[in-house]
């Protein structure tokens, strides 16, 4: 018998798939979980209680993973806070610059943290792009209208 060389198989490289094409069209039903999730519910279903209880037994006692994770439970921290300070209506962009000297004051008298004025600032800058595509966007019919566009 002759050796002959059996053809080799092409493997698909890259992505198997046409961009926009899956192997499964319809995708994962919402609210589907995995199972991994699903066999640790199976586990600790029943025992939170139990668990619970521990957790607070241990943290009793001076254990500090138990302590912090018994905290963070109680009083999750938080993510922002309020921010009061008083701005003007801002309407234009001479509204804009009296916002921002009074966030400036807020800052100079304490009554806001620099980073809590970075993020106002944020928020103005935002109004003030808004302001802008407004006006250019009546402009922009202004002008359609003369030409008779």
């Amino acid at each position: 018998m002759a050796d002959t060389p059996l053809p080799k198989q092409q493997k698909s490289r890259g992505r198997p798939f046409k961009p926009g094409e899956s192997g499964n069209p319809k995708g994962r039903t919402p609210g589907t979980r995995c199972k991994a999730t699903l066999a640790a519910q199976a586990l600790l279903d029943g025992e939170a209680e139990a668990l619970t209880r521990k957790a607070v037994q241990l943290a009793l006692k001076g254990d500090l993973t138990a302590l912090r994770l018994c905290l963070e439970r109680i009083i999750p921290p938080r993510k922002d806070t309020p921010v009061k300070v008083k701005l003007p209506a801002m309407e234009t962009a001479a509204d804009l610059t009296e916002a921002m000297s009074a966030i400036l004051a807020a800052v100079g008298a304490g009554t806001i943290t620099p980073s809590e004025a970075a993020a106002l600032a944020g928020l103005i800058d935002t109004h003030r792009k808004a302001l802008e595509t407004a006006d250019l966007a009546e402009r922009v019919a202004k002008l359609e209208e003369l030409k008779g566009v």
